[in-house]
């Protein structure tokens, strides 16, 4: 099956908010300290601009958005970004999507200049974190401290 990916734009946004808080709560990622949760879901594409120096990407199968992922700096740092919101409905799993979004924002991210890449997630997302892991990402013991996704519970950080 064939996707496409491409940034945000303002029409997607009520769309993109539906598939986050629908896929997060399939994950128990309801309520505060959860991605779902954060104000910034109901206009992503107000947040993720080029101008604002924050990617986001939404991904789709026959003119449907079926996910999305994106990057912003970790907190205003200018060498740590946060990998965030990667989300895809179930029928667009399995088809490589989540591993092409990561990687066109990792791209992005070294093009910023960028030396590390964070996130954090759920242990309930397994699928997500091999895909981390084999794309090289490893395990934090705790999160990095200025997170407000207090209720995650699983950190990772990549080296760029």
């Amino acid at each position: 099956m064939n996707y496409t990916l491409r940034p945000i734009r303002t029409e997607d946004d009520e769309q993109i908010c539906r598939i986050i808080k629908s896929v997060g709560a399939e994950f128990g990622a309801i309520g505060e300290g959860f991605g779902p949760s954060d104000p910034e879901v109901r206009c992503m594409s107000r947040h993720y601009t080029p101008a604002a120096n924050k990617l986001y990407l939404v991904a789709s199968i026959n003119n449907t958005l079926i996910g999305g992922g994106g990057l912003s700096s970790f907190h205003g740092s200018k060498k740590v970004c946060e990998l965030k919101k990667v989300f895809i409905l179930p029928d667009g799993r399995g088809l490589g999507i989540g591993k092409k979004l990561t990687l066109q924002c990792l791209e992005y991210a070294r093009s910023q200049g960028y030396a590390q890449c964070y996130l954090d997630t759920l242990f309930s997302m397994n699928a997500a974190i091999k895909l981390y892991e084999s794309l090289g990402f490893r395990h934090l013991e705790t999160s990095l401290e200025e997170t407000i996704h207090g209720a995650c519970d699983v950190w990772m950080i990549k080296d760029l």
